[in-house]
């Protein structure tokens, strides 16, 4: 990963952790719920865990069972980490993997403050993950592993955590067709979860070549526009925007992708995202996929 993209990736994610979105604010359940999470999942988390950043719901096709260690890569707040805790139990453990530092101590507090003992969060980048080989029966994952330059390495270390038999059951973006060149050169639009989606078809073939099988990569034909449901929000996907229905939404000026001080994006790559944007529906090129693999 270059260290622009870095940059501007921890940017974003580090402004969204400080950002006060929560279970509590009405838009950021919205997205979740129209990402297949249920009232009552979501209510039985604690609230800082959910910012409105899935795309899926990846808990949902896990299976996971009592005893299991599951790992989430790229937790965030720690969601599906706290719904996967209480599945596999006291005898189980929950691990999240994130390289924000802001977002791995959000999710540490919120499990500190309502007592969880079974889940441990770490910092670090999903191509690397610091677990033994072999260790893990499931590998999680919602909406982050588009963001990551080097998918096969990540897969390869999906391949290398899971024990024999373990299973990969991830949400993401894949493309449905090529995108234009002017967004998939665009710094905020890989930063906003578009520009590094790869086709359903390469997806499936980096699993096959990591080692997995029985490969599914399925549209799940959820309506990514559903991220308009958050007010000024800047998750994945989801800079502060505006929608019509047939346009992607829209960043306006000030959301932290492409607006941070702290990065070489710079406003001026926010505007252009959003000129962009106007030209495109996002629904006639990426898709919300379910992604199940076995090692």
């Amino acid at each position: 990963m270059s260290s622009t993209l870095i940059e501007a990736v921890k940017d974003k994610y580090a402004s969204v952790a400080t950002s006060g979105l929560s279970n509590t604010h009405e838009g950021v359940r919205a997205v979740a719920e129209a990402f297949g999470y249920s009232a009552d999942e979501l209510a039985s988390i604690p609230a800082d865990a959910n910012m409105g950043l899935s795309c899926g719901n990846p808990i949902a096709m896990a299976s996971i069972r009592e005893g299991e260690t599951v790992v989430d890569l790229g937790s965030g707040g720690g969601l599906d980490v706290f719904l996967a805790s209480k599945q596999v139990g006291a005898a189980g453990k929950a691990i999240g993997i994130d390289m924000t530092p802001a977002m791995v101590e959000r999710a540490k507090r919120a499990a500190a403050q309502d007592g969880y003992k079974n889940v441990a969060f770490h910092l670090s980048t999903i191509d690397k993950i610091p677990l033994e080989d072999a260790s893990v029966d499931c590998v999680i994952s919602n909406c982050v592993i588009n963001l990551a330059p080097d998918k096969p390495a990540v897969f390869a270390e999906v391949y290398r955590v899971l024990k024999p038999g373990g299973r990969l059951a991830a949400s993401d973006i894949a493309l449905k067709r090529e995108l234009p060149d002017s967004l998939r050169s665009s710094i905020n639009a890989y930063v906003g979860c578009i520009a590094g989606a790869e086709l359903i078809e390469t997806y499936v073939a980096q699993l096959r070549a990591a080692g997995f099988s029985q490969i599914v990569v399925q549209d799940s034909g959820s309506d990514l526009n559903a991220y308009a449901k958050v007010e000024n929000q800047s998750g994945c996907c989801s800079p502060a925007m505006t929608t019509t229905s047939r346009t992607l939404p829209l960043a306006q000026s000030g959301g932290c992708c492409g607006g941070s001080k702290k990065s070489d994006t710079g406003s001026e790559l926010h505007a252009e995202l959003a000129d962009l944007l106007k030209q495109y529906n996002v629904n006639d090129y990426a898709a919300s996929v379910k992604v199940f693999a076995i090692k």
